[in-house]
């Protein structure tokens, strides 16, 4: 236990000699620090979790355990564990606890830690972490971050393009934001193809121990092409000739787990109508589109739409909660509804090229009819490059350029 501990001491210290963009989130990294609450930080791999918790840390005394490690994970017994921390990391204020959702019944342990006064960061991959096993075992001890993909300005930080480059827009609609990808594109495809592959089969078939692995790869493929489409799990079923829409929603459940995918439900005042109706589906990082999916033409209206779905998220909205899309009763439907409390906050509609009247006409009707139903005034379009202010019916919509957005 010794040296797996001392292994990875030497791996925390090169990874904190590497250069980093330091993220932006919401919080003070100096008031989050001091905070005696368990700092979780959560997110898809592979988005900076573990570089965040190390840049937080950096000038502190912490002990470190990553539990992406076998060797770890296989001899482990949690009072030899924390002996060995004692005598490696000695007079250590923090504890950095890495991808601690492979440790069987980590939240008991991390409960108990807590309670000895242990001064806690962790970093998980899994979204059933935050919604069942943290909300029931560590209610109202711990501070959520959550960590996506580069936004487009994060993007831009690393790269020489301006806000407004055509170039830089395409490229990062086409192939995301994930950090690895960014100054070395020409890997991107193959990075990706191997990080949703080791998603699917490591973090979703091992942990559920899912017996027909090829429907659940299968299941995973077909919700990637149909991203910003509205599905059922009997729809997906049907789709791809599975037995069992049970076990299909199951595996779908199991997919956003590691928020690969997620699902906006239709909005309705009423609950159970609510859950009865198909939902959209999106993807943690465009890049996985280009990557993977089997798409015989390249759409940018469907890319920019999750793009928006995701910076969404960034500002704090949650599906189910406050966060859904709308068709209203002659089937027009507005891309985005947001929401405060019980009150509807905003309207968005995605099209990525307005120029064509139709196209305008289109969707100015269906945000617009969505809105009178909706009795929402606040509505916005989001384009490519347009910018602009639309009059129709009594509303005001404003046409603005995704970067601005």
């Amino acid at each position: 236990m010794r040296n797996t501990i001392l292994n990875q001491r030497n791996e925390r210290d090169s990874l904190m000699a590497r250069p980093y963009l330091d993220r932006d989130t919401k919080y003070n990294k100096q008031e989050l620090l001091s905070n005696p609450l368990i700092k979780l930080i959560s997110g898809p791999r592979r988005v900076g979790k573990s570089t965040y918790a190390l840049l937080l840390l950096k000038d502190s005394n912490f002990a470190y355990l990553n539990f992406d490690d076998n060797q770890l994970l296989s001899k482990w017994d949690e009072d030899l564990v924390m002996q060995t921390l004692d005598d490696v990391y000695q007079g250590y204020e923090y504890i950095l606890l890495d991808e601690i959702q492979n440790l069987e019944n980590w939240d008991l342990w991390v409960s108990k830690l807590y309670r000895r006064g242990k001064n806690l960061v962790i970093t998980g991959s899994n979204a059933k972490m935050l919604s069942s096993e943290m909300a029931t075992v560590l209610t109202g001890r711990y501070i959520q971050v959550e960590m996506l993909p580069f936004c487009f300005a994060e993007y831009l930080q690393w790269t020489s393009y301006a806000h407004t480059d055509y170039i830089a827009i395409t490229d990062y609609l086409k192939n995301g934001g994930y950090p690895e990808t960014i100054a070395t594109r020409s890997i991107t495809q193959n990075y990706l193809n191997t990080l949703f592959d080791s998603i699917v089969w490591k973090d979703v078939s091992k942990r559920h121990n899912v017996r027909n692995t090829t429907e659940l790869n299968d299941v995973a493929l077909y919700l990637l092409s149909n991203f910003c489409n509205s599905l059922s799990a009997n729809d997906v079923a049907k789709a791809l000739n599975l037995s069992s829409t049970t076990t299909t929603k199951k595996f779908m459940d199991y997919l956003h787990e590691p928020y690969l995918f997620f699902y906006l439900p239709r909005y309705n005042n009423k609950l159970k109508v609510m859950k009865k109706s198909a939902q959209k589906i999106y993807v943690i990082d465009n890049g996985f589109v280009t990557a993977k999916a089997f798409n015989l033409s390249e759409n940018m209206g469907r890319l920019l739409e999750n793009y928006i779905f995701i910076e969404l998220l960034r500002r704090g909205y949650k599906t189910e909660k406050t966060l859904f899309y709308y068709k209203s009763r002659n089937d027009k439907e507005t891309d985005f509804v947001t929401r405060n409390g019980t009150t509807i906050e905003r309207l968005i509609q995605v099209c990525y090229d307005l120029s064509n009247p139709k196209t305008e006409k289109r969707e100015v009707d269906s945000i617009v009819e969505c809105a009178e139903e909706l009795k929402c005034k606040n509505l916005t379009i989001v384009t490519a490059n347009d910018e602009r202010t639309i009059e129709k019916r009594g509303y005001s919509i404003n046409v603005i350029p995704a970067w601005k957005f």
